[in-house]
């Protein structure tokens, strides 16, 4: 009896081994590909905006511009909106419970340029967007 059991504890570790170099290759795979992905060069480029029109099309228009000069562009990625909300009293003096809410709403968006050259940094340097939209670029 002692002896099946020792057969038994020994396949378990076998497959607990083969277990443990499966998931150590799949983590080194994982890791190599980040690896190759921090290896690129990429411009990341933040969009805000009030109004969710205006970015989508300042998006549109960047995405166009990378495509234009054949460099890869992922996005854009829609961030969560920040929403910033304000309560104000209506009256000055008394009447506590009459009170009005106000709100503002960031919408945000990432865009990704991987291989840009320098075409592509000219031409974003040059691009006119409109006043509504807050840009900011990382080399």
């Amino acid at each position: 009896m002692p002896a099946k059991k020792t057969t038994t504890r020994k396949k378990s570790v076998k497959f607990q081994d083969v277990q443990a170099t499966e998931k150590e290759t799949k983590t080194a795979e994982k890791e190599k590909r980040i690896t190759e992905e921090q290896a690129k060069p990429k411009i990341r480029i933040k969009l805000k905006a009030y109004d969710h029109k205006i970015i989508d099309n300042s998006a549109r228009s960047i995405i166009d511009i990378a495509n234009r000069y054949g460099a890869e562009v992922s996005g854009p990625v829609p961030l969560p909106t920040e929403i910033l909300k304000f309560t104000v009293n209506r009256s000055s003096f008394i009447h506590k419970n009459a009170r009005e809410q106000f709100e503002m709403r960031v919408h945000k968006r990432i865009i990704d340029i991987l291989n840009p050259n320098a075409e592509i940094i000219e031409a974003l340097r040059d691009l006119n967007l409109p006043s509504g939209v807050d840009i900011s670029i990382k080399i």
